[in-house]
């Protein structure tokens, strides 16, 4: 496939992706009991297959964590959820890597490119794991720019997984909000989460901070 080929089909599907998120209905905690009640036993399943494959485009985790949290229970729910984030994470890596890592490739050459490129591919496991905490952070979007980086696949699904926990778990758990305003406690289980990957992602680029040319040492000279 030539890389104009790759250019226009990934366009196709970032904006298949995006009027998919922005046309397609968000039901309500009615509309999901009577959806939950015509699937019955295989309500779990379902709820894992949409999740995995909804949330590939730009729709909002936390619809699916209320519904699981709603439908199945809290334990259940964090399970789906959790799995569901995974597998929906590896797919938006794997489908921005299919497409668009020609076309990032080609401009690695480029200082904001290169950067950003070098800040996710040598943070690993924690700069991902401090992205996925903050909840500002899209979580599709992010996986597509992941994909399209030098983030290796593993490093990059560990971190999902594990700075997906708390607020998966704080979403299901009040699952409750789907029938009112967002509660207090869930607000501020988000600004602890944003807190704590914001500290984790100073250490990171903490730590892959350039050695500036004057602290660099001299190279030895050549032996006379």
């Amino acid at each position: 496939m030539s890389g104009r080929t790759k250019l226009i089909l990934a366009l196709a599907v970032l904006a298949l992706l995006a009027g998919a998120a922005v046309f397609l209905p968000i039901p309500g905690p009615a509309e999901l009991r009577r959806w939950a009640q015509a699937t019955g036993p295989a309500t779990p399943l379902v709820l894992l297959v949409a999740y995995s494959v909804l949330t590939v485009a730009p729709i909002p985790r936390t619809v699916f964590n209320l519904a699981a949290g709603l439908l199945v229970g809290s334990v259940a729910g964090i399970v789906i959820g959790l799995v569901g984030t995974t597998i929906a994470a590896g797919l938006s890596f794997g489908l921005a890597r299919l497409l668009g890592r020609d076309l990032v490739l080609r401009h690695l050459h480029r200082a904001p490119v290169r950067v950003v490129n070098d800040r996710l591919s040598g943070g690993g496991v924690l700069a991902i794991t401090s992205l996925r905490l903050i909840p500002v952070v899209p979580f599709a979007p992010l996986s597509y720019l992941c994909g399209v980086s030098s983030v290796k696949l593993v490093p990059y699904l560990v971190g999902t997984a594990l700075g997906s926990v708390p607020g998966t778990v704080a979403v299901v758990v009040l699952a409750d909000a789907l029938t009112g305003d967002t509660p207090p406690a869930l607000l501020a289980c988000y600004a602890v989460f944003a807190v704590a990957g914001a500290v984790g992602l100073v250490r990171v680029l903490k730590n892959r901070a350039p050695v500036p040319e004057a602290e660099q040492p001299a190279a030895s000279a050549p032996a006379g």
